[in-house]
């Protein structure tokens, strides 16, 4: 049969928590709390049949999407860690879980193949139907709190007025108005995802039909990165890293509809996925707003350059008996290739707060307002040489969390966990070699997205105006 997809646009969100915690560190300055309460969402959701305009005996199947706008009540529960960094000023990073349940939806009329019959077309058309859409959504906030009523210029460490200095911070973890260098290393071990959603209608209609869709999971990587920061006397710092790594394991399904003449109305092979190379590049420029003994928050713009490729191998059908890869193309043989660079500007908050001496939390949240991917996959088992190129613009969003421990006054270590997710919402591929060798086809409406998270061990050195 041929199936459907579905899209889901949330547009409100709310929520009513409380919270309840455990103060500590020095004149218990430090909240850990969690959360819990209602929630809310008010979203748009539309399903579409894959493969564009159905037809049957020569007639168009009518009714080929639905859409649904509504208000879905839930609950909610998270955890964070707040910090007060000043009198009048406190900093705080938050995990929360929302879960809104189900709510059912009808689905658009398709048509289905008689698995019997097949492959010539016996084909009858699938009715509208129900289904169910379920939604849960994480959220991380990384935010900076005023306390109206206390003076904003105000700090624990006398800076600005006469007061005392209550956390006496060892001065090699300080941070002083003056030159300030950091650097360091980093093992990250992560896993991934990649997606390739090819459009059924001509460039520039939006592609929300799909014809194809080329779903890489589970891309194990294992990279080695040099971070460093530098903080100027005036407020101003500079950031960046620099990542090279491999790309190991996980596998591709390969899903189209309506192929071969129309005859297969769904196909989906699974292959598996090596070799595979990882790099990325980061540099941000920011000012810090908050600044003191033992804490800097700041907001900051930058560029990230993310690269990723690996080879596909073996063939198996595992949806439609009359479809390709029967029989079996086995492991060893390679059957693709997948290239792709991702290029972003950043916009975020960064925020380093120590929670008590000698134990760091450092956080940074990054929105990408502009995203460019290009890319190239390579079909190594067609009779000619096949290649598409791709290309496209979007968003996304890079998080990160480090907790530091320092073993000396200058050095320290840390563990980390880390989220980068980019997708394009217009973009294009174009095959060569499809309809013929060196033929290049009009460009097909297209998406992709990809995403990448996981854990980092770290070790870090300091030294400046101390």
């Amino acid at each position: 049969m041929v199936s459907a997809t579905c899209h889901a646009d949330p547009n409100a969100i709310g929520s009513l928590t409380a919270r309840g915690g455990y103060a500590f560190g020095p004149s218990g300055r430090t909240l850990l709390y969690a959360k819990g309460g209602a929630a809310w969402i008010h979203e748009n959701v539309d399903t579409i049949t894959n493969a564009g305009n159905l037809t049957l005996g020569g007639n168009q199947v009518p009714n080929l999407s639905t859409n649904a706008s509504f208000m879905q009540l839930g609950w909610t529960v998270g955890a964070g860690v707040e910090q007060a960094v000043a009198p009048g000023w406190t900093v705080f990073l938050e995990y929360n879980y929302l879960n809104f349940g189900s709510s059912g939806i009808g689905t658009p009329e398709s048509i289905i193949q008689n698995p019997i019959l097949a492959p010539a077309n016996h084909f009858s058309i699938f009715p509208t139907s129900t289904t169910t859409v379920s939604q849960d959504i994480h959220e991380v906030k990384l935010g900076v709190n005023y306390k109206f009523g206390a003076d904003p210029w105000v700090s624990w460490n006398g800076v600005g007025a006469a007061m005392p200095d209550y956390v006496k911070t060892p001065p090699a973890q300080a941070w002083p108005l003056g030159w300030d260098f950091e650097f360091g290393s980093r093992a990250w071990f992560s896993s991934g995802k990649f997606q390739w959603n090819i459009g059924a209608g001509p460039a520039g209609t939006g592609g929300n039909s799909d014809i194809s869709r080329l779903t890489y999971d589970g891309l194990t990587g294992y990279t080695g990165e040099y971070f460093q920061r530098i903080d100027t006397p005036w407020g101003l710092f500079t950031k960046g890293n620099l990542g090279l790594g491999a790309i190991n394991g996980g596998h591709q399904n390969d899903e189209d509809w309506l192929i071969f003449d129309g005859t297969v109305p769904y196909s989906n092979t699974l292959s598996s996925t090596n070799n595979g190379q990882l790099g990325y590049g980061t540099v941000d420029l920011g000012y810090d707003v908050l600044r003191g003994v033992g804490y800097k928050v700041g907001p900051f713009v930058g560029y990230n350059h993310f690269t990723e490729r690996w080879d596909t191998f073996g063939c198996a059908q595992i949806a439609n008996q009359f479809s390709d890869c029967v029989p079996t193309v086995p492991t060893t043989t390679q059957v693709g290739t997948q290239d792709s660079t991702w290029q972003s500007l950043r916009v975020g908050m960064n925020s380093e707060v120590m929670l008590v001496p000698g134990l760091e939390l450092t956080a940074d949240v990054a929105y990408l307002p502009y995203v460019s991917m290009t890319g190239r996959d390579n079909h190594l088992l067609r009779a000619t040489t096949t290649f598409f190129d791709q290309q496209g613009t979007g968003q996304g969003v890079q998080l990160e969390a480090i907790l530091s421990y320092f073993v000396t006054d200058n050095f320290s270590v840390g563990l980390g966990g880390r989220y980068w997710a980019m997708w394009t919402t217009s973009g294009t591929d174009t095959c060569t070699g499809c309809g013929g060798v060196g033929v290049v086809s009009p460009s097909s409406p297209a998406r992709f997205n990809t995403e990448r998270y996981g854990t980092f061990l770290q070790a870090d050195y300091r030294f400046g105006s101390l």
